[in-house]
C-alpha cells in the first residue's frame, strides 16, 4: 500500500515545490494528498481515516481560513509524523508548533537538495530542521547567542514578506534539559548545514552516534518546549 503524504500549502507554486521535494526523498510508494486550506485538509483526513490514514504531514502555518497550529493540535494524538513547513522561523512560531507536537520544521526558502537531505533524516529516525532552526535552537540551549528572527525572505518565486518584530527570548533552559558537550557540538555543525556523515568525519564518530545525539537534543527541546507551555 502506498505511503499517504499530505501537504497543506496554500501557494500553488510552493505546494508543487514541496511535492517534488517529497517524491525526491523517498524511494517509497507515495500518494501525494494536495490542501490549500484547513477545510480541504480536515475533509481528506476524515476520508484517509476510513482506509490508508496520512503517514507523512507537511503543514503550512499560514493559511486563508486558519493557522497550521490548529491543525498540528488536533493531530497531537493521531498517528503519522507532522512536519511544519514555513517561512518563519521566530521562536513565537516554532516552540508553539514544537509543544503541538510537529516532529519537525523545515523553512520553505531552503534548497530544494536542503530540503531533500533533512526529510530523508526522516527514515534514520532524526527530525528535519533547517538549519536556520538549528541555530535558533543554539539560541534556546545557550542564551545570549544570536539567531535569526522573523518570516524570512524567499529568493525561489514564492514571494517575499517584510520582517516581524523581535519576539521576547525564552527562559534558559533547565539543568536538567541542558546540551551536553558533545550534544551542543552535534548542534552547531547542524546549524552550519553539514550533514550527519559530515558531522561523523567530523567528530571522529560514528553516524549512528551522531543520530542519537540529534535524538537527545530533539527529546531535551521538547521537554523543555512543554515546561515553557505550563508556566
Amino acid at each position: 500500500m502506498a505511503v499517504k503524504v499530505l501537504i497543506l500549502e496554500d501557494n500553488s507554486v510552493a505546494r508543487s515545490f514541496l511535492c517534488k521535494v517529497v517524491r525526491e526523498s523517498f524511494s517509497d510508494d507515495l500518494e501525494i494528498v494536495e490542501s490549500s486550506d484547513l477545510e480541504s485538509a480536515r475533509r481528506e483526513i476524515q476520508l484517509a481515516r476510513a482506509g490508508n490514514p496520512f503517514r507523512l504531514y507537511l503543514i503550512d502555518l499560514e493559511l486563508p481560513d486558519g493557522s497550521g497550529m490548529e491543525l498540528l493540535q488536533e493531530l497531537n494524538r493521531a498517528p503519522g509524523l507532522k512536519i511544519v513547513s514555513t517561512l518563519y522561523s521566530d521562536d513565537e512560531h516554532l516552540f508553539p508548533a514544537l509543544q503541538l507536537g510537529a516532529g519537525g520544521y523545515l523553512l520553505k526558502e531552503d534548497r530544494f537538495e536542503v530540503l531533500v537531505e533533512e526529510l530523508q533524516r526522516i527514515v534514520r529516525g532524526q527530525p528535519p530542521l533547517s538549519p536556520a532552526i538549528a541555530r535558533r535552537l543554539l539560541g534556546h540551549f545557550r542564551p545570549g547567542s544570536s539567531g535569526d528572527s522573523g518570516p524570512m525572505g524567499l529568493n525561489s518565486g514564492f514571494g517575499s514578506f517584510s520582517s516581524a518584530s523581535r519576539p521576547t527570548p525564552l527562559d534558559p533552559a533547565d539543568d536538567a534539559n541542558r546540551l551536553s558537550a558533545r550534544e551542543n557540538e552535534v548542534l552547531t555543525y547542524l546549524s552550519k548545514g553539514f550533514t550527519v556523515k559530515e558531522i561523523a568525519n567530523l567528530m571522529g564518530v560514528k553516524w549512528f552516534t551522531v543520530n542519537d545525539h540529534i535524538k537527545a537534543i530533539y527529546r531535551k527541546l521538547s521537554l523543555s518546549s512543554r515546561a515553557d507551555a505550563k508556566t
